[in-house]
Parts: structure tokens; C-alpha cells; sequence
């Protein structure tokens, strides 16, 4: 026909496979948009709303479904892409391929899968909630988010750490804000030849100026350490709303406070060490008493 252009069969048939390629690829992004921009705008709203609206108190719950949720339908979109673009049907009849997957997914998936396992646990454990602050073996600070493969904790330095799951459900775990007060411990060291009791007394009055320390239940002072150099004595008390208190502050504000109370009332803390060095050094000047030079 006159005005069109004969091809070489070579580039006819590249030009072919290459529009078999677009067109898959134009129908796995339709089939995966869809299902993405659905999950992510109609079903993760409406499931976090639902699992928000039953537990209120419990906000570990909200983040752990929509991290779970989202890497679900995510898959779900990823399959549906496949199935638009044509190879549902390999997917269905290859078994060599599912073996494949299930080997590579087996091999490289076990410390994900053992990670979700544990995130599983930490979500449906009533005393780990975010919000919390708990310390184990490898820090402390206060939780953020449960992840699919990691939970996110805020450290007192204003840093987030992302610790494994697998390692927080390993270890020992302590919550000591879990409550609604929390006593703190302190501990002072004063000199042996001091009064231990007037030492006690000053300790509590000390106590009872903080702005944060409850008044029930009454603080606490005892001795707790006959030392080698000091005597040790202890001071018990405790503050409400431990979550939104800053605990290094307070305990700041009591040291400061007694250090300036004992220096006040001439109350001695304990030395670096008991071992005292005394007596003299006596210069004497022998040359006087060496004969001179010339024998006299």
C-alpha cells in the first residue's frame, strides 16, 4: 500500500513483545493500584477506627493492626496485579514455582516470621502498651509503635531505637511507670562520726519540699549499709503520674537539696576514704657540720 513502510520481520516481532510487555505491565499497575488505593483509603481508615472505637485505653492494638493490615492487602495487591496481567494461571499450575517460593520464603523469612510471631505476643500482652516506658537488658524509654518486624522505643536522650521484637520478648522486661505511682529510691552517704539520726531527720525533712512527692504513702528513711568508709542511709518516696513526670529532674532536685541542707546544718558526707595521713618533714642542713675543703 502506498505511503506505508514494510518492517523487518525482526523488528516486528520486538515490537510486538514489547507491547505484550506495556500491556502487562499496564494491567499488573491497574490491578495493584486499585487495590492499594482501596486499602489504603476505605479498608485500613475504617479497620483502625473500629479497633480504636472498641479499645480506647489500649493504642498498641490501633498501631499493630494497621501495620498487619497494611502488609496483608499489600500482598493482596501484589497478587492481584499478577493474576490482571495474564499469569494467574502459572501461579495456579506451577508447582516448581510455588516449591521455589516457599523454599526462598522458608530460608530467608525465619527471623521475619519468628519477629511477627513476637509482635503477635507483645500486641495481646495487656501490660505492653504504647506509651509505656520499660526498661530491659539493652536500654529503656518509652514505646512508640509495635512494627511488623520491630517495635520503636523513645529513648531519655530523645532517640528512637528500633529493637527487634524477638529481643524484647527474649529478655525480662520492666515497667516501672506501668502504675499510677511510682517510688523512687535514693541514698546518701555521711561520715561515720556524724549523728546518723539528725542525718535521718534532715533526709526526710528534705523529702516533704519536694513539689512532686506524695504525701500517702509517708516517705521513708532508714540506714541500709554499715560501709567501709561511710554510712549509708536511704530515703523512699513517692510521685504520682510517673508517665508524664520527669524522673532524672526530680531526682536532680533532691540531690542538689541535700547537699545544700547538710552543708547548712554542718552534716559531713562521707569522705572519699577514711584513710587520714599525718605528721611532718624536718629539714636538716648537714653541710654545716661537714668539714670544708681545706681540712678545717
Amino acid at each position: 500500500m502506498i505511503g506505508q513502510i514494510a518492517l523487518p520481520g525482526w523488528l516486528t516481532d520486538l515490537l510486538a513483545g514489547y507491547n505484550q510487555v506495556l500491556s502487562e505491565l499496564f494491567w499488573f499497575s491497574v490491578g495493584f493500584g486499585v487495590v492499594y488505593l482501596v486499602s489504603q483509603l476505605v479498608l485500613i481508615p475504617l479497620a483502625t477506627q473500629a479497633v480504636r472505637s472498641r479499645n480506647r485505653n489500649n493504642p498498641t492494638i490501633e498501631t499493630a493492626t494497621r501495620t498487619y493490615l497494611r502488609v496483608v492487602l499489600i500482598g493482596f495487591a501484589v497478587l492481584t496485579g499478577i493474576i490482571a496481567a495474564g499469569y494467574g494461571q502459572i501461579l495456579s499450575e506451577s508447582a516448581v514455582i510455588i516449591a521455589a517460593l516457599t523454599f526462598a520464603l522458608g530460608i530467608a523469612g525465619q527471623q521475619v516470621f519468628g519477629s511477627l510471631v513476637s509482635g503477635m505476643f507483645l500486641v495481646a500482652d495487656p501490660d505492653f502498651n504504647v506509651g509505656d516506658w520499660i526498661e530491659w537488658p539493652g536500654g529503656s524509654g518509652t514505646i512508640e509503635a509495635v512494627d511488623f518486624r520491630v517495635t520503636r522505643i523513645r529513648t531519655p536522650a530523645n532517640e528512637t531505637v528500633s529493637v527487634p521484637n524477638t529481643e524484647l520478648t527474649a529478655n525480662a522486661i520492666t515497667r516501672p511507670y506501668g502504675r499510677d505511682r511510682y517510688r523512687l529510691t535514693e541514698r546518701v552517704d555521711v561520715a561515720y562520726y556524724e549523728d546518723t539520726e539528725r542525718a535521718l531527720l534532715e533526709l526526710r525533712r528534705v523529702v516533704s519540699t519536694l513539689d512532686p512527692v506524695l504525701d500517702e504513702p509517708a516517705p521513708e528513711t532508714r540506714i541500709v549499709e554499715l560501709g567501709e568508709n561511710a554510712i549509708t542511709i536511704q530515703a523512699d518516696f513517692w510521685t504520682d503520674d510517673p508517665g508524664n513526670r520527669d524522673m532524672p529532674t526530680i531526682r536532680s532536685d533532691f540531690r542538689r537539696l541535700v547537699k545544700r541542707r547538710f552543708d547548712e546544718e554542718g552534716i559531713t558526707l562521707a569522705p572519699p576514704t577514711a584513710q587520714l595521713l599525718s605528721g611532718g618533714l624536718t629539714v636538716t642542713d648537714r653541710t654545716a657540720d661537714a668539714p670544708n675543703a681545706s681540712g678545717q
